[in-house]
């Protein structure tokens, strides 16, 4: 009768309860569980039966569901004993834990979210907890789901990704929450790079929401205080990811040391300035022996946070001094001597740093002002001053052989070793101009996630975007003039003089940016304003005028004279160096009429014409020196003569026509690029016009290294 009642009672209301009757002999007892028809599931089900046999020590427990269109499911349980059943069971204690056991896992997230938001309806992020699926809610409790939830209502198109790093069960992990799928391919070798083993990989997709969790789990060589490495490790894999920071072994630094991934970008931007030294050891060997030395790694950091941080102007120099020490007593007890020679090429290049951008915010660059007489390994001549700019995307320098000095700056694509490159420019610019200038700088950089360069447009674009970047670089720690005073840039500790002069002009690659360098010197209220960068609308164009091509042509004409031939009128055999898109190249290959180019070559194509035709010849190199970004790949082949072609360098052999041994000099029937530009050079022609600088032409009797040609 007392059952009957209370199921009576029951009606329709959606609510938990538990009627039980013992057997007769006390082996046997009869259950009937009340639950809410959409709560039912096979998985509850099963979750009952085993809370029973627990409660009673059963043998065996059998069930009968009903589900009929009533609100409520019922479930009957026969409880079988072994011998007896318990005497005693409290059965509103477990009346209690089968309520337990039938509350949904979403209504208990958004209990959890109730009380966070202080009782307020969190209708944004209920969608979110609806659409976790199963094997998350599996391994996750209603706390850390309801936090889940919340991180990935954050994520925007600004912000697509959100890191947690924590521990469970004795093992750190990592939590990845992002818009769209993260692939193992893209994530370990970051991962790894930081320092970290990836044991297992847990992905979890909310399909509604568009979401993806990926719980990571990492093993590390030594153990981890995680609350201190938190936020420093969980901020470099953001700027990693972003691609603000690069990836490689440097990044394990954030483990062993105290330093965030702007003073490790520090320490990188510095491994490779050596690089384009030429220093000794590899970019692998240095970052190994900054790991191996965190002790030395963190105070070089430091001592390059109380030179040129702003914020630690107090007694800077004596606390300089007394860092300097503290790394001196370090690097005693230091004993490979190879490590030795790497970290004091750090200490003596940070203690030769004048001034720094690192300390101006939302920067997209580092530049450094050096000096480069006080830094070892620099190859001569040294410089007065020299500015080096790092980023992920480009990296640049400048030098500069006095205060007052002009000199182009080229877009180079020597990423290895265009220090090299820019330093012949400038021994090469001493030798031409030291009747009219003294001194002079040249400056260059390079693109490093270009893309294909057969894409123009999208090449010419990324070339733009670094350029602006490099001059911003240089302007940065540059001095300004406001009304006949001096002005220092802000955010910038100088350890030099005043120093407002820069001035930049075209090269190769850059010869139609100086309307987009004067736009930079405007943007940053520069006095030299449209004077910064000679040429452009308000200047002479270079490629237009041709200066340096003709007085070349001049020395030409001269040379030929003295042999009896007149360029102008008479036909002569050149081959050349360049392409007609180039000023000095394209003006000179127009200088005459009479010009027959047999061969040429630039750092993309090999141009072999074995019989040209004058007339037409010229009125096709005209078409392409007007023809923007043009290159020999343009040219029209219907007017090359038989046996010739335009050649690719990046082809692995390049096949020779009699006609082009001929030409050429050579029995060879196929050469590597290399190879033909060799013999292009050795060529039996009248006449051999570079035009452009470079390390192309050494005599007999020097090396490759003594030329600086790699």
């Amino acid at each position: 009768e007392q059952h009957a009642m209370g199921i009576l009672r029951l009606q329709e209301r959606q609510r938990v309860r538990l009627f039980m009757r013992r057997g007769a002999f006390g082996r046997l007892a009869s259950l009937l569980v009340y639950v809410p028809r959409d709560v039912y599931t096979t998985e509850l089900r099963v979750k009952l039966g085993a809370i029973f046999t627990e409660a009673f020590d059963a043998a065996s427990v059998e069930f009968t569901p009903m589900l009929t269109d009533s609100a409520l499911a019922r479930i009957h349980y026969i409880v079988r004993a072994n011998d007896k059943l318990p005497a005693q069971v409290e059965l509103a204690a477990l009346e209690a834990r089968v309520a337990e056991a039938c509350k949904r896992w979403v209504d208990g997230v958004n209990a959890v979210l109730l009380v966070a938001h202080n009782g307020r309806n969190a209708s944004g992020l209920e969608a979110v907890v609806a659409a976790f699926p199963t094997a998350y809610r599996e391994h996750f409790d209603a706390d850390t789901a309801a936090s889940d939830a919340a991180v990935l209502c954050g994520l925007s198109e600004q912000h697509p990704l959100a890191l947690k790093l924590y521990e469970r069960q004795g093992q750190v992990r990592l939590k990845t929450y992002a818009t769209q799928k993260i692939t193992l391919s893209d994530a370990m070798p970051v991962m790894e790079s930081m320092g970290a083993r990836v044991l297992d990989e847990h992905p979890y997709h909310l399909a509604a929401p568009g979401y993806w969790i990926h719980d990571w789990g990492l093993q590390f060589a030594q153990p981890l205080d995680v609350d201190r490495l938190k936020f420093r490790f969980e901020e470099l894999f953001h700027a990693v990811w972003r691609q603000e920071v690069e990836s490689d072994a440097l990044n394990r630094l954030v483990l062993s040391t105290e330093l965030d991934a702007r003073a490790i970008s520090v320490l990188r931007a510095y491994v490779r300035y050596f690089k384009q030294l030429g220093f000794a050891f590899s970019q692998s060997y240095i970052e190994d022996t900054l790991n191996k030395n965190p002790a030395i790694a963190q105070g070089l950091a430091e001592l390059f946070a109380t030179r040129f941080d702003p914020a630690k102007a107090d007694a800077r120099a004596e606390r300089i001094n007394a860092k300097v020490q503290v790394l001196e007593a370090q690097l005693a007890e230091v004993a490979s001597l190879e490590e030795d020679r790497v970290l004091r090429q750090f200490l003596s290049t940070l203690q030769a740093t004048l001034r720094t951008n690192a300390y101006q915010r939302g920067k997209e660059c580092m530049s450094f002002k050096l000096s480069p007489r006080d830094i070892p390994n620099v190859p001569e001549p040294k410089p007065l001053f020299e500015i080096w700019v790092y980023s992920p995307r480009v990296e640049g320098v400048h030098l500069r052989g006095g205060k007052v000095a002009r000199g182009g700056l080229r877009w180079s694509d020597r990423r290895e070793d265009f220090r090299t490159e820019i330093l012949g420019l400038v021994k090469a610019q001493m030798v031409k101009n030291t009747v009219i200038v003294p001194v002079g700088s040249k400056g260059g950089f390079v693109l490093k996630k270009a893309p294909l360069a057969s894409d123009r447009e999208a090449f010419l674009a990324e070339g733009v975007t670094c350029y602006k970047t490099f001059l911003s670089g240089l302007l940065d720690i540059t001095d300004n003039m406001v009304q006949g005073a001096v002005v220092p840039p802000t955010d910038v500790v100088r350890h030099d003089e005043d120093d407002p002069y820069l001035v930049v002009a075209a090269d190769k690659g850059t010869a139609t940016f100086s309307d987009i360098a004067n736009s930079v010197s405007a943007a940053y209220g520069f006095w030299l304003g449209d004077a910064f960068a000679s040429g452009g609308s308000v200047g002479y164009d270079h490629k237009k005028m041709g200066i340096t091509a003709r007085g070349a042509w001049e020395s030409v004409k001269r040379h030929f004279r003295g042999l009896g031939v007149d360029t102008q009128t008479q036909p002569f055999t050149v081959a050349g160096i360049g392409d007609m898109s180039g000023d000095v190249f394209g003006n000179g290959m127009l200088l005459s009429t009479q010009i027959k180019l047999v061969l040429a070559f630039d750092h993309r194509h090999v141009f072999i014409d074995p019989s040209p035709d004058v007339a037409a010849s010229f009125a096709e190199r005209e078409r392409l020196f007007k023809l923007p970004r043009s290159s020999w790949d343009d040219y029209d082949k219907g007017l090359i003569s038989e046996g010739g072609g335009v050649f690719p360098r990046s082809a692995k052999s390049i096949p020779l026509s009699p006609q082009a041994r001929a030409a050429i000099g050579t029995e060879a029937t196929a050469m590597a690029p290399n190879e033909l530009l060799n013999a292009i050079l050795k060529a039996p022609v009248d006449l051999l016009y570079n035009g452009g600088i470079g390390t192309y032409v050494k005599a007999s009797y020097e090396s490759h290294a003594q030329v600086g040609d790699k």
